[in-house]
């Protein structure tokens, strides 16, 4: 079974930064394309970002501020989050799909059980 925890939630100011983290298996980290989607309640689950080995794909309104990186050490992607606004309030997930997978989440077969993020203004 594939596992998938992230960690790194919580509340933070406008403004502020927070980085969130996924750990996965060796086999996943090293095979699948990973992403962070995020959703708020009564909304579709949105795209925040991807990563292939070493090249990543953001939603085009969150590029400058989000940045994904991969800890070979840890089987884990990273999501480094600043300047954050209280829009990015969110349950925040980690996900993983075949190699071919980018934005939309039927392309992810594997997720974790999220983590909320809260801006505070």
């Amino acid at each position: 079974q594939v596992e998938l925890v992230e960690s790194g939630g919580g509340p933070v100011q406008a403004g502020g930064s927070l980085r969130l983290s996924c750990t996965a298996s060796a086999f996943i980290f090293n095979t699948y394309a990973m992403a962070w989607f995020r959703q708020v309640p009564g909304k579709e689950r949105e795209f925040v970002g991807a990563i292939k080995w070493s090249s990543t794909f953001y939603k085009d309104s969150l590029q400058g501020r989000f940045t994904i990186s991969r800890d070979g050490a840890k089987n884990a992607i990273n999501l480094q989050m600043n300047s954050l606004k209280p829009e990015d309030t969110a349950v925040y997930y980690c996900a993983a799909g075949s190699p071919r997978a980018y934005d939309l989440n039927s392309e992810y077969a594997y997720w974790g059980q999220g983590t909320q993020v809260t801006v505070s203004s």
